[in-house]
């Protein structure tokens, strides 16, 4: 019998309750223009600059002092990777290039910073193909968008290969 691959998971979006446990990221928020929304995700890194998954599961559950505490010693990044609006504007119809160039716009231009960060993105097969030795820095893999695409709710439009 062989085995193949299953399908990922797909996470569920929620509307804010987990503000309370990354007040770094919502304080982070008023640096985007009004009305904007970005599809990206929070990470922690280590001190040896590694992905923290457990570190960011832990912080979930911490409200008040514990989340602020927790925040100095462990801050949550996002890590933008699509815009879904800009300044009231719906951007999903939009094909993926253009909507790249309106994110990477909005980060020149607002001169984002921690807690935000832009996920780095290439058309380069080389560059890919370093990406994907980077499992000993927690990298789980890389996520191949067609440049003409539209933003597509709950479609699995996206390819994904895993580092390793």
């Amino acid at each position: 019998m062989t085995w193949t691959l299953p399908e990922p998971m797909l996470a569920t979006p929620v509307p804010d309750p987990m503000g309370p446990a990354f007040p770094e990221a919502v304080a982070g928020s008023v640096q985007l223009p009004d009305a904007t929304a970005m599809d990206g995700e929070l990470v922690v890194w280590d001190a040896a600059g590694h992905l923290a998954f457990e570190r960011l599961q832990n912080r979930l559950a911490r409200r008040g002092a514990g989340a602020v505490r927790a925040a100095q010693e462990w801050p949550a990044h996002f890590v933008a990777f699509d815009l879904l609006r800009l300044s009231g504007t719906d951007t999903t119809s939009w094909p993926y290039r253009r909507r790249r160039a309106a994110l990477e716009s909005v980060f020149a231009a607002r001169r984002l910073i921690a807690p935000r960060a832009l996920c780095p993105s290439t058309t380069d097969a080389d560059t890919v193909r370093e990406w994907l030795t980077w499992a000993s820095v927690g990298m789980e893999g890389v996520v191949f968008k067609r440049l003409d695409d539209a933003y597509r709710p709950s479609a699995r439009g996206w390819r994904r290969c895993h580092v390793g």
